[in-house]
C-alpha cells in the first residue's frame, strides 16, 4: 500500500504520547478510520487550503514509563491526498507538487522520543517525502488509553508539525506566504 506524509505525521504523535505501564505494540487503526494525517497551507496569503491523506498504515511501540524507548514507524500513499476538489488534488499529485508517479511512497520513521513537560512529548524522526528525507519534530501529546467495548487496548495520540516545501524539492510557484505546510496527526492504535 503507498503512504503519504500526512500519515507519517499522524503516527509518530501517537507513537510518543501514551499512557501504559508497560511497553507494547500497537497497530494504527486507519481499518477503523481512527487514524487522521491533516494539513493546511495558505493559499497565497487570502485563506487557508485544507486536506488529508486517506491511505496510509503504520506500528508503534509505546511506554509511559520509558517514553524514550517509543518508537513509530508509518507508511502513506501520496497518491491519496484529497482536498475535496478533484482538479486541484489532480494538481497536488503532478509533478508540479508531489509527482506520485515518480515518489510512490512516503514515510516517517521515528529516531528518538523525548519526554517534556505537562505529559507533551518531542518526537524526532526521518520524514521522506518526494524523494527527499528530512529531520522533523512532533509535538505530540497523548490523547487517551485503555480498553475499548470489543475487548481491545487502545491508545490514541496527536501531533502537530511544520514543514517547508522547498526542503523536500517541492517548489511549486504559490508565493512567499504558501511555502509552509502545517501538518496535524491524530492516531489511534490497537495493541497487539
Amino acid at each position: 500500500m503507498k503512504k503519504t506524509l500526512g500519515s507519517i505525521v499522524l503516527g509518530a504523535s501517537l507513537a510518543l504520547t501514551g499512557i501504559s505501564a508497560q511497553a507494547a505494540d500497537y497497530a494504527i487503526d486507519t481499518q477503523g478510520q481512527h487514524a487522521f494525517i491533516n494539513f493546511k497551507i495558505s493559499h497565497l496569503g487570502f485563506s487557508w487550503l485544507y486536506g488529508r491523506f486517506n491511505d496510509f498504515e503504520g506500528t508503534f511501540s509505546w511506554d509511559a514509563e520509558a517514553p524514550e524507548a517509543s518508537r513509530i514507524s508509518v507508511n502513506i500513499d501520496p497518491a491519496s491526498v484529497d482536498s475535496d476538489h478533484a482538479e486541484r488534488d489532480k494538481h497536488l499529485r503532478s509533478g508540479d507538487f508531489l509527482d506520485v508517479d515518480a515518489y510512490p511512497e512516503a514515510s516517517f520513521v521515528s529516531t528518538g522520543v523525548e519526554a517534556l513537560d505537562n505529559g507533551r512529548l518531542a518526537v524526532t524522526g526521518d520524514l521522506t517525502l518526494h524523494g527527499v528525507t528530512k529531520e522533523v519534530v512532533i509535538d505530540a501529546a497523548v490523547v487517551g488509553e485503555g480498553n475499548d467495548p470489543w475487548g481491545n487496548y487502545r491508545a490514541g495520540f496527536e501531533g502537530t508539525t511544520k514543514i517547508r516545501l522547498a526542503d523536500f524539492g517541492i517548489n511549486a510557484q504559490l508565493g512567499p506566504k504558501s511555502e509552509e505546510v502545517f501538518l496535524t496527526l491524530s492516531v489511534e492504535g490497537i495493541r497487539q
